[in-house]
């Protein structure tokens, strides 16, 4: 009589715990292009310089569904039940090449791997080592990138990127946002480089 209570007793509890799961809705999350055109354009040439964005490195911690969050004592939060909506890396990729793409009107942007597309003149190899949030404090990315004349695959310019952007509040929603912003800024000096390269 007691194990048939016992029994029922756990079946209650497992019953209770399996609904709060499915009671916990699972929200998405993605990364969003801000650059916006420059304010002048150059003159367009005859021949479109082809810009490939890629290949790019992130953490291992970094490639997963759940959002990665820092706290204190060097202590990282995964979330459960809020998730990017799309393979992080390739998220991030996209929208470095569509913001670049933005900021270089005068040339075509591929992102990695353009070989569908056929050879660029220029690569922008990155490796980011941060790229997470402190919820209700601020976002946080440190890259290093170079780019590659493609022809001679030769190194002609390269940097450290360490930036920080302030959070509005704790909510993921505003994490993502923070992340694009740094995105963009990002993008904003792989642009600047670019120009750079070609006038040298």
């Amino acid at each position: 009589m007691l194990n048939k209570h016992l029994n029922r007793f756990i079946l209650l509890c497992v019953s209770a715990l399996l609904s709060a799961c499915a009671s916990t809705p699972t929200n998405f999350y993605t990364l969003e292009s801000q650059s916006r055109p420059p304010a002048v354009t150059t003159t367009a040439s005859a021949k479109k310089l082809l810009i490939g964005i890629g290949p790019l490195t992130l953490p291992a911690l970094l490639d997963r569904k759940g959002i990665v969050t820092r706290a204190e004592n060097n202590s990282v939060q995964i979330a459960e039940f809020d998730q990017w909506a799309a393979p992080l890396k390739d998220t991030v990729i996209a929208v470095l090449s569509k913001n670049v793409a933005t900021l270089q009107p005068n040339a075509i942007v591929r992102a990695y791997p353009w070989s569908v597309y056929g050879n660029v003149d220029y690569r922008v190899i990155i490796d980011i080592n941060r790229f997470d949030t402190q919820l209700g404090k601020s976002a946080n990315l440190e890259a290093s990138w170079a780019i590659m004349e493609e022809k001679n695959h030769t190194i002609i310019s390269n940097g450290q990127t360490k930036l920080q952007q302030p959070l509005n509040d704790a909510s993921y929603n505003s994490a993502a946002q923070g992340l694009s912003k740094l995105l963009s800024e990002l993008s904003q000096q792989l642009s600047l480089a670019l120009v750079q390269a070609q006038q040298k």
